[in-house]
């Protein structure tokens, strides 16, 4: 792959359905000062992110499996199972959130569809899904061909909603919003409101990580995820402060998903909450395409690493990690019928997504602190081991504290699917006739994931937890 081709895997994998619902999610819970430090925020902590995956994509070649190779190289077999797990079903989530925003938009204008999640609407979702499934299974190079067209296809909507949002910029609008969301509530508050949000659009810097393996050259990792990361994070930034230039902060918060469609239409009329629809439909499609592929590559670089069933790294005759694939796509099925029983389908998948890829991006983080603390391989350049040492503790903060600021009732979700997800590893340490757990840390790990499950399933069952 290209620099081009994997600078499209990180801005396809992170423009998708977050950045059309951003209008109206940060005006529900905050006004522009709130979005500014929101965004001030994990824009520092996710770039630092970014640079402990450039710096470990430099200094670390041989580690070309993406995610979790990292936390199985720096902290054992079982974290680096539950990071690869992890990540790998959180990406699945993630992609029903895409069929549940597409369906959504439907909804306004074909009512059948409702918000996605209603029986006609999960159909067509299920044809979706095994249409994507067949076009992978025809090769990688080729899906990741179709998805750099489409990545640049998708971001002409995005740009054109920016330009024509500037045109219609009032600045008393702007300064009412920011007194409406003064006297709505504490500030820090409202911004602790958008942190799960701002986690979910940024999830994807590390698409050129994952495909580190097809990469012509290792440099081009790191570029392609520092350019990926910054130009997506300006449109971010854009699409969801300017509203509250155009709209009253109520209105905005009141509208449908995808609000940019809303917003627009208000500015220029119906045709406008057309466009965007279509640019909407075609960006998540295409982010859908993006972590498919992601989401198989995991699953298959895994079990290539001996960390999955071996069943997992088998490749059909286009070298596609067939059996990843369909694990993948059976487990997406399953999730998408499931979203018939979700109030808020959209909101759960989004927040779930969230919450199950901070466990792999925190090994991540101190992997790379535990690198640069060490000095390892930094007999080349070895000015940059204290740059690398910051970028990697503000990011092992950043992640710890969006992990607190999610809640209890995402912790206690992820571990209902961490919990059972360990008898994959069981089978993969079974194969190759290893000790399940090797140690007090996997015990521990392994019995904290356990008993979140049990305390999970029970608030599920009292309703103390609602989906």
């Amino acid at each position: 792959m290209s620099r081009l081709q994997l600078t499209a895997m990180v801005v396809g994998g992170m423009v998708g359905a977050g950045i059309f619902s951003l209008p109206q999610t940060f005006a529900n819970a905050t006004g522009p000062i709130g979005a500014a430090i929101a965004w001030l925020v994990a824009g520092v902590g996710m770039y630092t992110l970014a640079r402990v995956f450039q710096a470990l994509a430099e200094r670390k070649p041989k580690l070309d499996a993406g995610v979790f190779v990292y936390a199985k190289e720096g902290f054992g077999d079982y974290p680096g199972f539950l990071s690869a797990f992890g990540y790998w079903i959180g990406s699945c989530i993630g992609n029903v959130s895409y069929w549940v925003l597409i369906k959504s938009t439907l909804g306004a204008f074909f009512p059948i569809f409702g918000d996605g999640n209603t029986l006609p609407a999960i159909l067509v979702a299920s044809v979706g899904i095994w249409l994507f499934h067949f076009l992978i299974l025809r090769g990688v190079k080729q899906a990741a061909f179709i998805n750099t067209v489409v990545t640049f296809a998708k971001v002409i909507p995005i740009i054109a909603f920016v330009i024509m949002l500037f045109f219609v910029f009032k600045i008393d609008t702007f300064r009412l919003n920011i007194s409406s969301a003064a006297e709505s509530g504490g500030l820090i508050q409202q911004i602790r409101a958008t942190m799960l949000v701002t986690v979910f659009v940024f999830i994807g810097i590390e698409g050129a990580s994952v495909y580190s393996r097809y990469a012509k050259e290792r440099a081009d990792v790191g570029y392609a995820t520092i350019l990926g990361f910054c130009s997506v994070t300006a449109l971010m930034v854009l699409v969801s402060m300017l509203p509250f230039a155009v709209l009253p902060r109520e209105e905005i918060a009141a509208m449908r998903q995808p609000s940019m469609a809303a917003v627009l239409e208000s500015v220029v009329g119906p045709w406008g909450a057309v466009f965007v629809s279509l640019g909407l439909i075609v960006s998540v499609l295409g982010a859908y395409l993006a972590w498919s592929l992601i989401c198989a590559e995991v699953m298959f670089a895994a079990a290539r690493n001996q960390d999955m069933p071996s069943v997992f790294a088998r490749e059909n005759a286009n070298q596609v990690p067939a059996n990843a694939l369909w694990i993948t796509n059976i487990v997406v099925q399953i999730l998408v019928a499931s979203t018939y029983f979700s109030r808020d389908a959209f909101a759960l998948m989004l927040n779930l997504t969230s919450s199950m890829s901070l466990i792999p991006y925190l090994f991540v983080a101190a992997y790379g602190w535990l690198v640069s603390r060490r000095g390892e391989s930094y007999e080349i350049r070895p000015e940059e081991r204290s740059r690398d040492i910051t970028f990697a503790s503000i990011a092992v903060i950043y992640t710890v504290f969006m992990i607190i600021a999610g809640g209890l009732r995402y912790l206690l979700l992820s571990a209902i699917l961490y919990a059972p997800g360990t008898v994959l590893y069981v089978m993969a340490r079974r194969e190759q006739g290893l000790t399940v757990f090797s140690g007090i840390r996997d015990w521990t790990l392994f019995l904290v994931a356990v008993a979140g499950a049990v305390v999970g399933v029970a608030a599920l069952a009292g309703g103390l937890i609602a989906l």
